[in-house]
C-alpha cells in the first residue's frame, strides 16, 4: 500500500473510530456497579474485566499505531486503577480521543510501514487501525450482552434497543 492510499483508508477509518467512541462510552457506563464481577461462563472475562480491556487496550492499540511499534498490552488487575464503569468512562473520553488524534496526524509513509505482532503477523499500521476498530466493537458487543443478565439495560447501539424504545 502506497502512502497516498494508506492517508486515504485512514482518514476513513479515524471518523469511523470516532463514531464509535460515544456507542462504546454508553455501553461501559450501561455497566450495573453492582454485577462487575458477572461472568456468563468461568472461561469469560467478568464484566469488570471487559471494562478494563476495551477502555485500556483502544487507548494502548491507537498509541502503538501512533507511535508505530506495538508493545506489550496493558495490565488489566487492579494495578490498572479502573475500579467502575465511571471510571473507565472518565479514562476512555480522556485517552482515547487524545491517541486517535496522534494516529490522526500521522504521515502516509508512517501509517504505511508494516508494524509486527509479536511475530503472530505483520501488516501495515493501517492495516492495525482497522483491526483496533474491530476489536474495540467485538468486545463491546460480548459486554452489551452481558447488561440484561446482570439487571441493566442495552442502550443503543447502532439502532435503538428494545430497552431504548
Amino acid at each position: 500500500m502506497g502512502s497516498e492510499e494508506a492517508k486515504t483508508v485512514a482518514d476513513f477509518l479515524i471518523a469511523d473510530f470516532e463514531n464509535e467512541i460515544q456507542t462504546t462510552l454508553r455501553v461501559i457506563e450501561a455497566v450495573p456497579n453492582d454485577h462487575l464481577d458477572y461472568q456468563p461462563d468461568s472461561k469469560a472475562k467478568t464484566s469488570l474485566g471487559l471494562v478494563r480491556h476495551i477502555t485500556l487496550d483502544d487507548e494502548w492499540l491507537l498509541n502503538c499505531i501512533a507511535n508505530g511499534q506495538l508493545t506489550p498490552p496493558p495490565d488489566g488487575s487492579d494495578a490498572c486503577g479502573i475500579a467502575s464503569p465511571a471510571d473507565a468512562a472518565a479514562r476512555y473520553k480522556e485517552k482515547v480521543p487524545a491517541a486517535l488524534n496522534r494516529v490522526r496526524v500521522m504521515s502516509g509513509e508512517k501509517l504505511a510501514s508494516v508494524m509486527d505482532l509479536f511475530g503472530m503477523m505483520q501488516a501495515p499500521g493501517v492495516g492495525f487501525l482497522a483491526m483496533a476498530i474491530k476489536h474495540s466493537v467485538h468486545h463491546r458487543g460480548q459486554l452489551s450482552t452481558y447488561l440484561r443478565p446482570m439487571g441493566g439495560k442495552v442502550p443503543g447501539i447502532y439502532g435503538p434497543s428494545a430497552d431504548t424504545q
